[in-house]
């Protein structure tokens, strides 16, 4: 009872309150308090907001605020204009290599990638990609929230359009000032360019670390090619996922190393979590189904992986380099006339050069241009072969500099100083195609990896005697000075220019070869027969009219190589390139027209568009007549001079090769260059330091020039072999000529067979008769013929010899030679016959009678003697008496020999020398010939008689057959005798 007495007491205590109103009132009053508060904070709240809001979008317009505005034109071509690699191919298009840069790319298009590469790419990097606008709004509150609380270098979370915006437009700092900008210019995209373009410059511009050769890689097409050798729209669903998981982290991700080939397992074990995560999103955004997310979990995709590989650069070093080299040369050019400037003014401002060059570079290194050369490939590959394998280069030397010392270098490691060691001997060639002057082939060096230098197209050295023709020879025919048949005197000639007395310039061999035609003297390599040549012609300047129009752009005013006699030696200052002289010699193929040899016939831009195109232009240097005479004594370098080694070893030796071999000082530098009708060869080898090479270097040269002939005829035989020989130009004829004086053969030069044939340019033949040659007697003096002077007994000279004119030889300066019989070839010949004229004081004698001859015997009817010990003795008399008493001695014959037949009968002999001067000499020692017998009293008169009148007979006989000059000597007996009887009374 108690208990609900309680609970009515209290019932009716509320209900009283509530009666009154109390509860209600109280209520009322809370419920205001409460309400006006909630409304009061709200409304703090939304102000709040909007304060924030405002201050924050506030900022980002402060931070966008002086961002350009792009219109989409603009826009587009700043997306779209993303690095690509250029190429570089050979003459056939076909591929050669990637320019060489640090990153590889190569563009496609969206459908030229698979759906699972495009599905992979969008699961891992913006599943929302195709329903945002650019950005994701949370995004921007994120990189608010994160600007707040200071936190704005963990940005992140952008999306493919941004990412793009970023490489494309935008720098890769790390600010919410730039992530501002992308957010901007992400949005202001996505209204220009719709997603399947966004996407498809997103996959070309992304990196994806290393290739199997360890080049950097961007863009999906150069990724799947350079990580499973597949094109991207073969790739599968695990190589896909692998792909797309790279450019999170492409260095750590990416399967290869720097230097190339794969990682280690736990190396790889990064890249293969981030797949096994990208084939993970691709099942969580339902790309794939749960069979194909498991078969892609199993998949081995290790297998896939490329193997590795050597770069084409390391195969063609020298080859990707030069081409780049000379695409830069070509693009400086076109890109400086794009804006106006001239070739001229390009070339005389290094600041505008460089400027140009720098702009090409780039331009080759990332607009995805092909650069098409003119080398042919199979013959490049049979080139390197060769100069690889060639067993016959001669010994390695150590290296030494000018004053001999050995090299040293500094070691890297130790920093200490060490010798360079023995270094091999060095080659260079190149091939050009006459007519269009294109590079076909070269030969850069040895080994990439001992020598970097090209020694073909960069390295510059003395060219030897290869610069005969080329600035002696031709230039003289082309004057009218000399022809192939012109005679040069090879001598010692102090008076040369250029030369000090006491040391004249010298033929290789130290000899001197005397007056030979300018055919002979070109194909035996005489240098001294050049200099001749070249000191008639020098004044004209013919480096400036010839070498420059061939191409040799590095003669040197300052070091004289314009008047210079050893320019035509081949020593310019500076030195020649292998290809500057086979370019030159490409001048006589093309019958003296020159063609600047070139290696880029065109580049064009990744759509097509030709950029440049090379034109080929001739030019004339020589005339057809000029180029054919020097063809032609050219080819005798090959069939019977300096160049036989070369033709000895050609496979095809009915080609119609003309050519020059050339030797540089202290033989440090040996040459061979040849054209035929459709090409030019040309190769040199040496050290890279200067040392002398071996003997036998000119052969080995040659060999190996013919090895490349033979190699490269096997590949292109219509090229290198043409069956047609060079064509005679009109204005070509043969005539004879004097091999003394290059001059018609006279009466005297054909008696002598002293007469020569060979061709001319008409204009320039012969037209006077020689007149070196005179009639001339001689006597001869110890075996050689001097001139006869004017008390020489006649009986000893001959006056059916020749003699070189006095006037002819003052005319050509001959005369002041030192040793005029320096004119004479050494293995003389015919020339043999000819005489020197002199004065009689130039015999060496005196004004003293000569000394007799000794040691008189008989040998049957053969009286012999030794010489006078005199030196100027034209001959002997001999003297008989018919008794032994030796009285009245009676000359009996003379002759120019040690010996003379004498009649039968017992007689008593004696022999006179006589000099240049007509003095006889006292009489040798008697000798009997035969035996006396004592007449008879009655009969002895008569005797007497009978045998003087035999005697006289006998002599006339003997006279007859002993007279060396076959002269009938009756007439001289009285003379004898009277010359006997005045020397016995003397």
């Amino acid at each position: 009872m108690k208990l609900k007495e309680l609970f009515t007491k209290y019932w009716d205590s509320i209900k009283d309150v509530w009666d009154k109103y109390k509860i209600q009132k109280k209520a009322r009053i809370g419920y205001h308090i409460v309400w006006n508060a909630f409304l009061f904070f709200l409304v703090l709240m939304v102000v709040g907001i909007f304060f924030v809001g405002g201050l924050g979008a506030g900022y980002f317009a402060s931070l966008v605020d002086e961002q350009e505005m792009y219109s989409e034109e603009e826009m587009t071509e700043a997306i779209y204009t993303y690095e690509e690699t250029s190429e570089l191919y050979f003459n056939n298009n076909e591929f050669l290599a990637e320019v060489s840069s640090d990153l590889l790319r190569e563009e496609v298009t969206i459908d030229q990638v698979s759906q699972t590469a495009k599905d992979a790419v969008i699961a891992t990097e913006d599943e929302n990609f195709y329903s945002h606008e650019g950005v994701v709004p949370k995004a921007i509150f994120r990189a608010v929230v994160q600007q707040v609380t200071n936190s704005a270098t963990q940005t992140g979370g952008s999306t493919l359009t941004q990412q793009l915006v970023k490489n494309q437009i935008l720098t890769n700092e790390v600010s919410f000032e730039r992530k501002a900008k992308e957010m901007l210019l992400s949005m202001r995209l996505e209204q220009f360019i719709d997603k399947e373009n966004i996407l498809e410059a997103y996959l070309n511009i992304v990196p994806y670390g290393r290739n199997a050769s360890g080049q950097n890689i961007a863009g999906i097409q150069t990724a799947a090619k350079g990580i499973f050798g597949v094109n991207a729209n073969e790739l599968n669903l695990p190589q896909s996922a692998y792909i797309a998981g790279l450019p999170q982290s492409p260095s750590i991700y990416t399967p290869f190393k720097n230097g190339g080939g794969v990682k280690s397992d736990e190396e790889l074990e990064p890249g293969l979590n981030r797949m096994e995560s990208v084939l993970e999103r691709m099942y969580e955004n339902e790309f794939i189904s749960q069979e194909e997310y498991q078969n892609a979990l199993n998949y081995d995709i290790v297998a896939d992986f490329k193997e590795p590989e050597p770069s084409v650069l390391e195969k063609y070093p020298w080859l990707t380099q030069t081409i780049q080299e000379r695409a830069i040369d070509v693009l400086t050019t076109i890109l400086a006339k794009e804006d106006g400037y001239t070739e001229d003014e390009l070339e005389s401002s290094s600041v505008l050069k460089e400027e140009y060059e720098i702009r090409a570079q780039r331009a080759l290194e990332s607009n995805g241009l092909k650069v098409h050369s003119t080398i042919d490939e199979e013959m490049y590959d049979v080139f390197q072969e060769i100069a690889k394998e060639y067993n016959n280069y001669g010994p390695d030397k150590v290296a030494r500099n000018a004053r001999g010392e050995v090299i040293t270098v500094e070691n890297p490691e130790t920093g200490e100083e060490e010798r360079l060691g023995k270094q091999p001997v060095q080659v260079g060639s190149v091939l050009i195609e006459n007519q269009t002057g294109k590079i076909l082939s070269f030969v850069g060096g040895r080994d990439f990896t001992e020598s970097q230098k090209n020694h073909a197209l960069d390295v510059r050295r003395p060219n030897g005697s290869t610069m005969k023709p080329l600035v002696t020879y031709a230039p003289a025919m082309e004057y009218g000075v000399i022809q192939p048949g012109s005679v040069i005197a090879d001598v010692y000639d102090p008076s040369m220019p250029g030369y000090p007395s006491y040391d004249p310039p010298r033929n290789y061999t130290g000899s001197y070869y005397g007056l030979v035609s300018a055919r002979e003297a070109l194909y035996r390599s005489h240098n001294v027969s050049a200099l001749q040549i070249y000191r008639q012609i020098r004044d004209r300047n013919p480096a400036a009219q010839f070498l420059e129009n061939m191409g040799f752009d590095h003669l040197s005013q300052d070091a004289g190589d314009y008047m210079n006699m050893s320019l035509t030696l081949g020593s310019p200052h500076n030195g020649v390139t292998v290809e500057e002289n086979v370019n030159a010699y490409a001048t006589f193929g093309n019958m003296g027209d020159f063609v600047e040899g070139y290696m880029i016939e065109s580049i064009e831009t990744k759509d097509g568009e030709v950029l440049y195109e090379h034109e080929s232009k001739a030019e004339e240097v020589f005339s057809e007549q000029t180029s054919y005479l020097m063809v032609d004594m050219m080819r005798d370098v090959l069939s019977r001079g300096t160049g036989t080694a070369a033709y000895a070893n050609l496979g095809n030796r009915s080609v119609d090769w003309a050519g020059k071999t050339g030797t540089s000082n202290d033989y440090r530098d040996t040459w061979f260059v040849a054209t035929n009708p459709n090409v030019t060869l040309g190769s040199w080898m040496g050290y890279d330091y200067n040392q002398s090479l071996s003997s036998g270097y000119s052969s080995r040269n040659n060999v190996f020039w013919a090895e490349l002939v033979n190699a490269a005829t096997e590949i292109r035989p219509d090229l290198m072999a043409p069956s047609s020989s060079f064509d005679q130009p009109n204005g070509i004829v043969s005539r004879s000529y004097c091999k003394t004086s290059g001059k018609l053969p006279s009466d005297l030069c054909s008696e002598l067979g002293l007469v020569g044939t060979d061709i001319y340019n008409s204009n320039h033949v012969p037209t006077e008769e020689d007149n070196s040659l005179i009639d001339a007697e001689y006597a001869l003096i110890d075996g050689e013929a001097v001139p006869s002077g004017e008390d020489t007994p006649e009986e000893f000279t001959d006056d059916d010899g020749v003699s070189f004119n006095p006037d002819w030889l003052e005319e050509k300066g001959y005369d002041q030679l030192p040793n005029i019989e320096q004119l004479k070839p050494s293995d003389s010949g015919a020339w043999g016959d000819i005489q020197f004229p002199g004065e009689t004081a130039e015999i060496n004698g005196d004004s003293d009678s000569p000394a007799p001859p000794t040691s008189l015997q008989f040998d049957n009817n053969q009286l012999n003697w030794n010489t006078s010990n005199s030196n100027d003795v034209v001959g002997y008399r001999i003297y008989r008496a018919n008794n032994p008493d030796g009285n009245n001695f009676q000359r009996v014959g003379h002759t120019s020999e040690t010996n003379f037949t004498v009649p039968n009968g017992p007689a008593l002999y004696h022999v006179k020398a006589v000099d240049y001067f007509g003095q006889e000499s006292t009489s040798s020692e008697s000798i009997i010939f035969g035996e006396f017998s004592e007449p008879e009293d009655e009969n002895e008169e008569e005797e007497e008689e009978d045998q003087k009148e035999n005697n006289q007979q006998d002599n006339d006989e003997n006279d007859d057959s002993n007279n060396s000059n076959g002269e009938d000597e009756t007439n001289q007996n009285s003379e004898d005798s009277e010359n006997s009887n005045n020397s016995n009374n003397s």
